[in-house]
C-alpha cells in the first residue's frame, strides 16, 4: 500500500510523516500519538485513542489514507484510558499488549491485562472523567474494553508486507507494568529507525507517574528503549513532538533524580 501523508499531525491536521510509510496523529485533548505504519499487506494502528467514538474516527482516517485498505494489526503501548478506551472500534483487528511484569510490586497483582481491564475498569472510567472525558462516552467505552489477543513477553516481530516489519518490544515495567514499545527499522541510507515509546517519553508535560507506575524500574526501561532505538532513532513519545536520543537520555536522568528523591 502506498500513502500520502497529509498534515503536521497536530490537534486534527493530518498525519504527520515519519518516513514514507510511518506517520502519526497527536490527537487533540490530551496531545495523545496514534501512530500508524504500513505495509504491502497489512496496516499496524498504534494506540487506539482515548474512547469507542475517537478510534473509529481514527480506523476511518486510516482507512482513507490506505485508499480503502484497513488496519489490521493494533498495538497498545499501555493500558490507560486515552491510549485503549477507542480499541473496541477496532473489531476483527489483531491486539497486542506487553504481557507485563511478574514478581514486581505493585505490578505483580494487576500484571495480566485481562484482569488491568477487567478488575481495573473503574479505575481506568474514574480516571477518564477526573481527567475531563464524557463520562457516558467513558462509561461505553469502559463497557467494551477489550484485552490484547497476543501478550508480547520480550520481543516479538511482525511482517506487514513488502519488506516491513515492526518489532514489538516488552521495555517496562515503568510508567505502568505493561510498557510496550514499537521498532520500525530505517530501510536504508540516511533513513532511520522510528520508535513509538508510549508514556515511557512524554514532550508536552512532565511524565505521570500514577499508581500503576513502577518508579524504580522506570530509569531502566528508558536504557532499554535507548537500546532499541540507538543514537540516531527518532523517538515519539506518547504525548507531544518527536524527540531525539539526547531528549530520552535527559528524561531519563530527571526521572532517576526525582524517583531517588522519593
Amino acid at each position: 500500500m502506498n500513502v500520502t501523508w497529509e498534515g503536521s499531525g497536530h490537534d486534527g491536521s493530518g498525519w504527520e510523516e515519519l518516513s514514507p510509510y510511518v506517520g502519526r496523529w497527536r490527537l487533540p485533548g490530551w496531545d495523545c500519538t496514534a501512530g500508524l505504519v504500513v505495509g504491502e499487506d497489512a496496516a499496524l494502528m498504534i494506540d487506539a485513542g482515548s474512547g469507542v467514538r475517537e478510534g473509529a474516527w481514527l480506523r476511518t482516517q486510516a482507512r482513507r489514507l490506505l485508499g480503502g485498505g484497513r488496519v489490521t494489526h493494533l498495538a497498545l503501548t499501555h493500558p490507560h484510558f486515552d491510549h485503549v478506551f477507542g480499541a473496541a472500534a477496532f473489531a476483527g483487528v489483531e491486539v497486542f499488549g506487553a504481557v507485563g511484569a511478574m514478581g514486581v510490586p505493585p505490578v505483580e497483582r494487576s500484571r495480566d491485562w485481562g484482569k488491568v481491564l477487567a478488575d481495573g475498569r473503574d479505575e481506568l472510567l474514574a480516571d477518564a472523567v477526573r481527567n475531563g472525558a464524557d463520562p457516558e462516552e467513558s462509561a461505553e467505552a469502559a463497557d467494551l474494553l477489550i484485552r490484547p489477543r497476543h501478550l508480547v513477553c520480550g520481543e516479538r516481530t511482525l511482517d506487514l508486507g513488502g519488506g516491513r516489519q515492526v518489532l514489538l518490544a516488552n521495555v517496562g515495567p515503568g510508567h505502568t507494568g505493561h510498557d510496550l514499545a514499537v521498532l520500525v527499522a530505517g530501510t536504508g541510507p540516511g533513513s532511520r529507525a522510528i520508535v513509538f515509546c508510549g508514556d515511557l517519553v512524554e514532550e508536552s508535560g512532565e511524565p505521570q507517574a500514577g499508581p500503576d507506575a513502577v518508579p524504580s524500574h522506570w530509569p531502566a526501561a528508558l536504557d532499554r528503549l535507548l537500546a532499541l532505538g540507538g543514537e540516531d532513532a527518532l523517538y515519539v513519545p506518547g504525548h507531544g513532538a518527536v524527540v531525539d536520543a539526547t531528549f530520552v537520555r535527559a528524561q531519563r536522568e530527571a526521572l532517576a533524580r526525582r524517583f531517588e528523591a522519593r
